[in-house]
């Protein structure tokens, strides 16, 4: 297994990314093609529809960014990381969890949890 790190940091990047085509590559990086993304508010498969979960948490969240909580950690093909999604300049509201699967390398099923969300998100 790679490094759960550099995993959850790639992974964070994609959702951090405001500009499409960027974010379309770095989906196309880390990614497989079928990918399946799931949380209790949206669910996705494949490329598109993933970066269209990443797109509207954009426009509903505008300057807020992921960041990794604490330390990520693994094994075999799983990577558990916690994240804050908030202002740069603030105590972020929104906390959660994600469990990634890898296939070949890169992310093939993402679970995620919300661990913290304001009564208003």
């Amino acid at each position: 297994m790679s490094d759960p790190l550099a995993i959850a940091t790639r992974y964070l990047a994609t959702w951090n990314e405001a500009d499409p085509e960027r974010r379309r590559r770095l989906l196309a990086d880390t990614f497989s093609d079928d990918a399946r993304y799931v949380d209790p508010l949206m669910r996705g498969g494949g490329a598109a529809e993933i970066d269209g979960l990443i797109g509207a948490v954009q426009a509903r969240f505008p300057g807020f960014r992921f960041a990794v909580l604490g330390t990520p950690n693994g094994h075999g093909d799983h990577v558990r990381f916690s994240w804050s999604l908030g202002p740069a300049d603030a105590e972020p509201p929104i906390k959660g969890s994600d469990v990634v699967e890898l296939r070949h390398g890169k992310i093939a099923n993402v679970i995620g949890f919300l661990d913290q969300v304001p009564a208003a998100a």
